[in-house]
């Protein structure tokens, strides 16, 4: 009777867990759909001018219009596509005509065109705030002796082209040869099939259980 006990704890307290595991998922889903959502209807906002005082949280994606120059002062980071292979981002350092100092992602260009001498020039750049998150625990630093980044590192970027930490992500061609990469609201969103692998689980160790107790309370030959 002990060894019944026993495993019906076990099988309880485990099946329990595990669905409680699958709901907290589900739940982490309808927090990642909404800020999806949130993020699209922000896109696709009429462009504004720059705020004052940009803020990573309340305009994240925000769609900005300014007018000004690029200084051709740029910084590349490593970047693939599928149709065009590898290459980079091109960061440049853009001067608003209020003088302030943004970096602009201005898109890819192929690892031959890296070098490509693009001056200075004016400009009217429309694209949306982007604060990134590139980086995790196992991107490289920056290569300084090639003057490689491996990721959008904002701070970084925005402190070697002496700017602010706001980046533009273009929305359209501004020249140079430069593909555009405009920003999308596109999220890693694997919750549903964490929740189904939860609640798998618990389906599995509910039928372990009742095996076990099966085989227990089987009358014996």
């Amino acid at each position: 009777m002990r060894q019944v006990l026993f495993f019906l704890i076990v099988g309880v307290l485990g099946v329990s867990v595990l669905l409680a595991l699958g709901f907290w998922q589900l739940r982490r889903l309808d927090w990642k759909e909404a800020i999806i959502a949130e993020a699209s209807a922000m896109m696709q906002a009429a462009p504004v001018a720059l705020p004052a005082s940009p803020d990573p949280k309340a305009d994240n994606y925000r769609p900005v219009q300014v007018a000004g120059r690029f200084t051709g002062q740029e910084a590349h980071v490593l970047a693939s596509t599928l149709s065009m292979g590898p290459g980079f981002r091109v960061i440049a350092a853009f001067e608003t005509a209020e003088g302030r100092r943004i970096l602009v992602d201005r898109g890819y260009v192929p690892e031959t065109a890296r070098t490509t001498d693009r001056p200075g020039h004016p400009a009217e750049v429309t694209g949306n705030l982007v604060w990134p998150d590139d980086m995790t625990a196992s991107t490289p630093p920056y290569d300084a002796a090639r003057a490689i980044w491996f990721s959008r590192d904002l701070p970084g970027i925005s402190a070697a082209l002496k700017t602010e930490p706001v980046q533009l992500v273009a929305r359209s061609d501004t020249g140079d040869g430069i593909t555009p990469q405009p920003a999308t609201a596109a999220f890693r969103n694997d919750h549903l099939q964490y929740a189904l692998t939860w609640f798998g689980l618990a389906a599995v160790w509910s039928l372990m259980t009742l095996a076990f107790l099966w085989r227990i309370r089987r009358p014996k030959a």
